[in-house]
């Protein structure tokens, strides 16, 4: 089959490489229909995630159909149309008990596309498939639901929920990037007042208002200010980090009221400094996190509903043999427009 293997920091191609199979019996392949790029691929891709070995398959967020599966998995079987989870989970560890799949001790966790060959390919081998994979329904498109395999979770559960956002609340969005955007989705399900994006690209902060922002401002053009004047100068009851630079978590900072929530999702490649010579007095608390996708039922449910809007974020779709343009697309958004980009094998529905 072909697939994305990465060669090492900067490197990567479109190669033909084996097919997977089964190596354990909770095992199940998939034939991928869609598949998307996240930014955490372009951080492994600049070196950021040294735990990638060179020659693995990248990519973690596919739907596709399932084509073999091994003796003791029960909840599919060849033929059935899934959903991908970028989260594998054992099921028995403590965490998994916990529903705390991303901690997974017992070889699960985030491992598509990181520990082992990821979905950026034209089948994917998923461990734990009872617990790892989740059978769509007719009514939400293959394109859509490669949303909730990643990048809606992801926002929900480590941006909106670790944020605490209550209805009523002020919500700082700092980054109007893919999880930036998931992030304003999700947070109107809570009723906040009033969602503040802030970005670097006058695009993102468009889609930002089209999709639920109530005002929006430049990184460059003072957002602390604006945040305090919609306040009343108390500052944002939650401020999620949705970049993954020190410059955006420093901001989160400096915009948070006292006794509010800052939520980190970005993946930081570089230390960012915590000032606790202003934050020890402030009452803040400070989430970081690994996506569970616990709450992946709960958005697919929702999708099904059409209460959820997936389709907004998808502004680039390409076959699967592109794959090396859609990551040139996807890594230039200020000239491509890029927000999520999606590959389509020849099968896909």
């Amino acid at each position: 089959m072909k697939a994305l293997v990465y060669h090492g920091p900067g490197q990567s191609s479109w190669d033909q490489v084996p097919d997977p199979g089964i190596k354990d019996a909770a095992d199940a392949v998939v034939r991928v229909d869609a598949v998307t790029i996240c930014g955490t691929d372009l951080h492994i891709l600049k070196g950021d995630v040294p735990d990638v070995a060179t020659g693995t398959v990248l990519g973690h967020e596919a739907v596709g159909e399932v084509v073999e599966v091994g003796g003791d998995v029960r909840t599919v079987r060849p033929g059935d149309r899934v959903l991908v989870s970028c989260i594998c989970a054992c099921g028995r560890c403590r965490f998994c008990k916990e529903a705390r799949y991303g901690q997974c001790l017992g070889g699960g966790g985030w491992v598509l596309g990181h520990l082992i060959d990821g979905a950026q390919a034209e089948y994917v081998r998923v461990p734990f498939a009872d617990l790892s994979v989740h059978p769509l329904p007719h009514s939400v498109a293959s394109n859509d639901a490669v949303m909730l395999a990643d990048i809606f979770p992801t926002a929900y559960e480590v941006g909106v929920l670790n944020g605490a956002v209550r209805p009523g609340d002020t919500v700082a969005v700092i980054g109007a990037g893919p999880i930036g955007l998931a992030a304003i989705i999700t947070a109107r399900l809570l009723s906040p007042a009033r969602i503040i994006a802030v970005d670097l690209a006058e695009p993102r902060l468009q889609a930002a208002r089209q999709l639920g922002a109530d005002a929006i401002v430049k990184a460059s053009e003072g957002p602390e200010d604006l945040i305090s004047d919609l306040t009343d100068g108390f500052g944002a009851d939650v401020a999620i980090e949705a970049v993954g630079v020190p410059e955006s978590f420093e901001l989160c900072t400096r915009v948070v009221r006292p006794g509010g929530h800052i939520a980190n999702i970005g993946v930081h490649g570089k230390p960012a400094t915590l000032h606790l010579e202003d934050l020890w007095i402030k009452d803040v608390t400070i989430t970081t996190g690994l996506v569970d996708t616990c709450t992946t039922p709960v958005l697919l449910r929702m999708a099904s509903a059409g209460r959820l809007d997936l389709s907004s974020l998808v502004t680039h779709t390409f076959p699967l043999e592109r794959m090396e343009e859609a990551y040139d697309v996807f890594s230039t958004p200020a000239d491509s427009g890029a927000l999520k980009v999606v590959l389509n094998g020849p099968a896909a529905p």
